[in-house]
């Protein structure tokens, strides 16, 4: 039996308790672990390398659903993450041909910074939004609520305010446009907030879904993408409205931002209500001095830096995870990750160093 087997028995998927420590009620009695998403690669190196999905099909249409399943189970998480189909996202035509702005190089994907899909009224008409009252494709989220084991639950991606504003403007053309054309900007905000705000009273109606995690990455290493009074009025506001939804329906509200937040963190936690931030990086904060600072009053997610671990030894990193728990884990409120999310660059022994120092701390 493998270190991994063993101790997926000894401390089995609870989400009730991650639920518990990502609500600061405490210091919980075991390491939750979160990660935004795991690149391919290296769900597949994992899934290969310990025999997980022996037996699956590969014309299965759930294969994708059950290697996540299998995956996040083995590694001792207590949630599966869900979403809808991208056919329905509003950047849903986006690589439709060779002309479209989004670009996929080495596996990851890239927009052209320059110039969006709509930058004028024109374009605003005649771009081919999503119906948001149109029924929605839940099948990924209908999948785990009838086949997750009951000790997982889910947790569902949405709230990308910022994102679509310099997705669909393109960033260099959404800074001039909020000198000049703001009432543009205006309208793609109101319509963003629109499509969100269905998209997740649909997301609420399953009640297997505890968690819903707002992706909107704002900010660069040293600020933000736009001034912070253009982030209150454009894009916190669509945040708070979400948080309201979730809390009115139980839930949690946890935020995924790459960037430096430091202008608008104490209104992400006061205003907006955020439960949770995610996303770390050593160069704009350490997830410690967070804990020590705002991670008094909402829960702090990851932090175990991605480029630390891909450059890092095995000794180096598991006295990282174990120094980063001391601080981060007492109260509650600390849930162990990389920084940012398991890229496929990330060496793949490394990863599990992390994970599994996570699971021998307190054992």
């Amino acid at each position: 039996m493998s270190r991994f087997s063993a101790l997926e028995k000894l401390h089995p998927p609870d989400w009730e308790a991650l639920v518990a420590d990502l609500r600061r009620e405490g210091t919980p009695k075991r390491v939750h672990h979160m990660e935004l998403f795991h690149d391919d690669e290296i769900a597949s190196a994992i899934i290969e390398r310990y025999d997980l999905l022996s037996g699956a099909e590969a014309n299965d249409p759930d294969l994708v659903r059950k290697k996540q399943l299998a995956l996040r189970r083995f590694l001792g998480f207590d949630y599966v993450s869900a979403s809808m189909p991208d056919r329905e996202m509003p950047l849903n035509y986006l690589r439709a041909d060779d002309t479209a702005p989004l670009r996929r190089t080495r596996g990851r994907d890239f927009m052209d910074e320059h110039r969006g899909p709509i930058t004028s009224w024109e374009e605003f008409e005649k771009y081919p939004w999503p119906d948001p009252d149109a029924p929605r494709a839940t099948r990924e989220i209908e999948w785990f609520q009838e086949n997750a084991p009951d000790d997982m639950c889910i947790a569902c991606h949405t709230g990308h305010f910022a994102e679509y504003l310099t997705w669909l403007m393109g960033y260099e053309t959404l800074c001039y446009a909020l000198y000049d054309r703001r009432d543009l900007v205006r309208a793609l905000a109101d319509r963003i907030l629109e499509f969100h705000t269905a998209e997740l009273r649909r997301i609420l109606e399953f009640d297997r879904v505890r968690i819903v995690w707002g992706s909107d990455d704002m900010g660069f290493k040293t600020g933000l993408l736009i001034s912070p009074d253009d982030m209150r009025e454009f894009v916190l506001p669509g945040h708070k409205r979400l948080a309201r939804m979730v809390h009115e329906a139980g839930r949690l509200y946890l935020l995924h931002s790459c960037g430096n937040l430091r202008d608008i963190i104490d209104e992400l936690i006061d205003d907006v209500k955020i439960d949770g931030k995610h996303s770390f990086e050593d160069t704009i904060e350490d997830v410690r001095d967070a804990k020590r600072t705002y991670g008094r009053r909402t829960a702090l997610i990851g932090g175990i830096d991605v480029d630390f671990l891909c450059r890092s030894s095995e000794p180096a990193i598991r006295r990282r995870v174990r120094e980063t728990l001391d601080i981060c884990m007492p109260h509650g409120g600390y849930c162990l990750g990389t920084g940012n999310s398991v890229a496929n660059y990330i060496p793949l022994d490394h990863y599990l160093a992390m994970v599994d120092e996570g699971w021998r701390y307190g054992t």
